[in-house]
């Protein structure tokens, strides 16, 4: 009798308190109680009848029940029928429920979802495709699901301006916006790939590419724990994965937790840990898929993959694995340094997509780096549209784009701030919701809660604040503005990974999971494969292991990006296959794929190996030097040290006794390197002196490709010392003597005298060619003076 008291007891205080927290007592607040979005989340609680009780606005279950197992399942009469969850959601973030639960407030960003490119993962594929032999050509439709943009292009998100701008991108590179996207076809047979190697792509995809995009929970392995859909982003996991709140029923000792039951976003939400407070998103988050491929995150901290484990800790162990890779310590980008995350940069669009298909990294992103910083000779307002994202090879004209001081109502649920003299606006025609105009002068609200207040270039200039070498750059040179990034002489390194080197091993019956598939598995709760504990159900035949042939960072290669403009360069993917089948044998061994009629290539084929153009996100406020693009082989495409230290790798190396004309002596010996069939050519080197492409060069936009002859004519400035060296000083009579003079009076002529004397020697030759014309003029109209008097005179 009083067991059934206190149960109807407890019934009744359930429904006016939150009676999750009977069991999850001590865990943290989803946002600060005064916040806009925690008190939403209570006034649908109270509309719902269950007032005091928010968890259940996000998680549905059923909060009269008595066992976790009940209390984990189904939801309130009330939101069957209402917006809200429809069954119990252990993450509500799960894109695959997320519009019963985020999307309630958040639709738009949720109505994009599923066509942003941290879904889809369109370009990866059509990448790795493209290197396994062109198998979809330049199409960008396969993609991880099977979708479709709106047919209405009023549905975009974004100003008038920015619709009518990416109609224009969409007409000039259709390949890129497609307007539906097909599934990826399954994995294959260890039978279906021993009649056709190439299909292993897909295995390959399926196991190592495609476990990063937001309808999956990911790997599990230190560095890319993470949550799933909106919570990929916006829910904070440590590198090591484990839950340090206070809710009694998480683990603290099991990775694979988040680290607070809160909500990182913007400066608003704020996250505490440890009485350690933050806001914003952090850069870690980010690089838990930004980690492979461009490598973009973990540039933006300065780290970059090693082959060695460098440096020991006090036990003497190798330094931990990240991302399962080791790392050096490089610069970290300018805006890293900052305190700048990723998001006070990366618009809302930009992250979320706009709810139309776009193909490529490159597609999606609507901000330039002169949007907040402009030019030495126009302010960031005075630049007209499309200014540095012209998909066109002639700078962007037309009129000033000026700012703004109307936001979308989407965009004011997050933080909002003071236009002051207006919203700056994106290259694509789209306010910069953090940006504003303040004067002659901009000032940035970080996430974080920090300001910065910029001074753009043009400000600097009439300033007097920027370096000879940045004016003769950024402002003498009106090319460098016409064509080039401005990142293609601030990215000052970039990772390099040259040589792809993949495996898919059929010979021995492993089988490992396959991503796409667990994600696609996913339950009514939004829980995937992954969230449940039932990968080994998506097991496929085949496993995949990759190498690298070197790694180099400093002073990449140029080209002409999908933009028209010239930028760094890194190797894309420089896919070489090997396909082991299931009797052990080598289906491909080494294979590089030649792809007919692509990439300035006729019938018989361009290799499948990729240079992708490229921002690394490694900006410093030094650029690199000149020289480091006018005096290097390698900045015009030629190859490190124009592409002549490789020796023969389309032929075996054997490393043994020899005779002196190269017979091998031994009959047992062991091949040391396998050749690698149709590789003629140092890996770094993409065009050759006559301008013929010797890879592809980007396979995404029309535009993408090796330097024209025109331009690296005009980029190549080797030999220029020797113009001069070549006699000077011993051959020349005035400067032996000259440099006799400066050696006995113990002159140093070091680069800055170098210089004065390069600047006076061509002044002074100026002047004495203009000087020595005029004498000449005048010498000859005396002389004709002279004839025309001596005539009259006669």
């Amino acid at each position: 009798m009083i067991r059934h008291i206190l149960l109807v007891i407890f019934i009744i205080s359930a429904s006016y308190a939150n009676s999750c927290l009977k069991c999850h007592k001590g865990i943290e607040d989803i946002r600060e109680p005064h916040t806009k979005m925690a008190k939403a989340i209570a006034k649908m609680a109270k509309e719902a009848g269950a007032e005091g009780n928010s968890c259940i606005v996000c998680h549905g279950g059923n909060p009269e029940a008595v066992t976790k197992l009940q209390a984990h399942s189904g939801t309130i009469a009330y939101f069957k029928t209402h917006s809200g969850p429809k069954e119990f959601y252990p993450d509500p973030g799960s894109p695959w429920i997320n519009k019963n639960t985020c999307g309630i407030c958040h639709k738009e960003q949720v109505m994009a979802q599923m066509n942003s490119l941290m879904m889809t993962e369109q370009g990866k594929i059509q990448g790795t495709l493209w290197g396994f032999g062109g198998m979809n050509g330049y199409k960008h439709d396969i993609g991880n699901y099977s979708t479709k943009s709106p047919d209405d292009p009023h549905k975009r998100l974004g100003t008038t301006a920015y619709k009518k701008y990416m109609q224009k991108l969409h007409n000039l590179n259709p390949q890129v916006y497609p307007e539906k996207m097909k599934e990826l076809p399954k994995a294959p047979t260890a039978e279906e790939v021993e009649k056709n190697p190439q299909l292993a792509a897909f295995t390959y995809l399926r196991q190592e590419c495609l476990r990063c995009h937001t309808g999956s929970k990911g790997r599990q392995k230190r560095g890319d724990f993470r949550g799933i859909g909106c919570s990929s982003c916006h829910i904070p996991y440590s590198n090591n994965g484990y839950y340090e709140g206070n809710d009694p029923t998480i683990r603290k000792d099991e990775p694979g937790h988040m680290l607070v039951h809160q909500i990182q976003s913007s400066r608003n939400a704020k996250v505490t840990v440890h009485n350690l407070s933050y806001t914003g998103v952090p850069v870690e988050t980010c690089t838990t898929c930004h980690n492979r491929g461009k490598r973009i995150g973990v540039s933006y901290q300065g780290i970059m993959e090693t082959a060695y484990t460098p440096t020991y800790d006090k036990e003497g162990n190798n330094q931990p694995k990240l991302h399962t890779k080791h790392y050096l310590h490089l610069k970290e980008d300018v805006h890293y340094k900052k305190g700048m995350l990723c998001q006070d940069c990366h618009t809302s669009n930009d992250l979320h997509g706009d709810g139309f298909l776009a193909g490529s990294t490159l597609a999606p992103v609507e901000i330039e780096c002169q949007d907040c910083h402009g030019t030495t000779r126009r302010y960031p307002w005075e630049l007209p549209l499309g200014y540095s994202d012209e998909f066109d090879t002639k700078p962007a004209s037309g009129k000033p784009r000026g700012v703004t001081k109307t936001l979308a109502e989407y965009l004011k649920k997050g933080t909002t701030y003071n236009p002051k003299d207006g919203y700056l606006i994106t290259a694509r025609g789209n306010p910069y919701q953090n940006v504003v105009k303040d004067g002659n002068e901009i000032i940035v609200h970080l996430a974080s809660g920090k300001d910065i207040r910029l001074k753009p270039l043009k400000l600097l200039k009439s300033e007097g604040k920027i370096s000879k070498e940045g004016l003769v750059a950024m402002d003498e040179i009106k090319k460098h503005n016409d064509r080039l990034e401005c990142y293609t002489c601030h990215d000052t390194w970039a990772p390099q990974c040259y040589g792809c080197h993949i495996k898919i091993d059929y010979s021995k019956g492993e089988k490992h999971t396959d991503w796409l598939a667990a994600a696609h598995d996913h339950d009514i709760h939004g829980a995937t494969a992954t969230m449940r504990g039932t990968l080994k159900e998506h097991l496929i035949e085949g496993k995949v292991s990759e190498t690298r042939s070197f790694l180099r960072w400093e002073n990449p290669p140029l080209s002409q990006n999908g933009e028209g403009r010239i930028s760094p360069t890194i190797p894309g993917c420089q896919t070489t296959v090997t396909v082991i089948g299931k009797d052990g044998k080598a289906l491909l061994q080494n294979h590089i794929f030649k792809i007919p009629n692509v990439e300035g290539a006729g019938k018989s084929g361009q290799l499948g190996i990729d240079m992708s153009p490229v921002h690394s996100h490694t900006v410093q406020k030094e650029a690199r030097s000149c020289e480091s693009c006018h005096a290097d082989p390698a900045a015009l495409g030629y190859g490190i040290g124009g592409g002549k230290y490789m020796s023969d790798l389309d032929e075996d190396l054997i490393v043994d006794l020899m005779t002196a004309d190269g017979k091998v002596i031994p009959k047992k010996f062991t091949i040391q390197k396998p050749k690698i069939d149709n590789l003629t050519m140092d890996w770094s080197r993409f065009v050759d002196k006559n301008g013929t492409q010797l890879q592809s060069v980007g396979t995404h936009f029309k535009l993408s490709g090796p330097l024209d002859n025109e331009t690296r004519a005009k980029l190549d400035r080797r030999g220029v010392c020797m113009s001069c060296h070549k006699t000077i000083p011993n051959d020349d009579l005035a400067v032996s003597l000259m440099h006799h003079v400066a050696e006995t009076a113990g002159v140093d002529i070091d680069n800055k005298m170098h210089k004065d004397i390069l600047n006076k020697t061509m002044r002074i030759g100026a002047w004495v060619q203009v000087l020595g014309a005029i004498a000449a003029g005048l010498a000859l109209l005396w002389l004709m003076w002279r004839i025309t008097r001596r005539r009259k005179r006669f």
